[in-house]
């Protein structure tokens, strides 16, 4: 992205050493964090009864406790205004369709969207908002990966524009809110 407030960072959210780059960055780069964007995702496509602990526990690493851990380091630094947008999954939707062999995936995207609508409640107060973008099929890596041939009505481009004009713009109508954002499923 070429903007000069708008910063970059590819790290594991997994790994408890790059949570503290991140949070190293923040506190010497920037005073405050005015929009969180969780797109960081794992995906494992694999019947659940042969799914290892390890397993399990990797995706939820990535998928959920990357989610709480970054939240938590930037509470500090969000105020009135900041808008926190977790990217899930239509998958995580209590009713929606499910699929076979995306058990860790789909549990992991229902959790955070718990965890959103948590941190919605504890920080409306201050003004901070939370909400959860449930995207559908969108032309990627990862739904390539667990649905080979299926082609999305969407591109990865398409979702990132919308994706970034809701950071900016969609706490000023909305706050612990799950937006279903699909038009179709495979």
């Amino acid at each position: 992205l070429e903007n000069e407030n708008i910063s970059c960072l590819s790290i594991d959210l997994s790994l408890e050493e790059d949570l503290e780059k991140i949070q190293q960055f923040i506190a010497t780069t920037w005073k405050k964090v005015d929009v969180l964007i969780h797109n960081a995702g794992a995906l494992l496509l694999k019947p659940f009864g042969e799914i290892s602990a390890q397993e399990f526990e990797n995706i939820y690493k990535v998928n959920v406790f990357g989610v709480a851990n970054l939240t938590r380091i930037c509470i500090p630094y969000l105020q009135k205004g900041s808008h926190v947008v977790t990217i899930s999954s239509m998958g995580g939707i209590q009713g929606s369709m499910k699929f076979a062999g995306l058990a860790a995936y789909s549990s992991s995207k229902g959790a955070v969207i718990t965890l959103s609508e948590l941190l919605a409640e504890e920080y409306k107060d201050k003004g901070i908002a939370f909400n959860v973008l449930a995207l559908g099929a969108v032309q990627t890596e990862m739904l390539q990966e667990a649905f080979p041939g299926y082609e999305a009505p969407l591109n990865a481009k398409e979702m990132a524009d919308y994706i970034f004009d809701f950071a900016l713009n969609g706490n000023k109508y909305f706050n612990g809110k799950v937006l279903q954002v699909s038009s179709t499923t495979p």
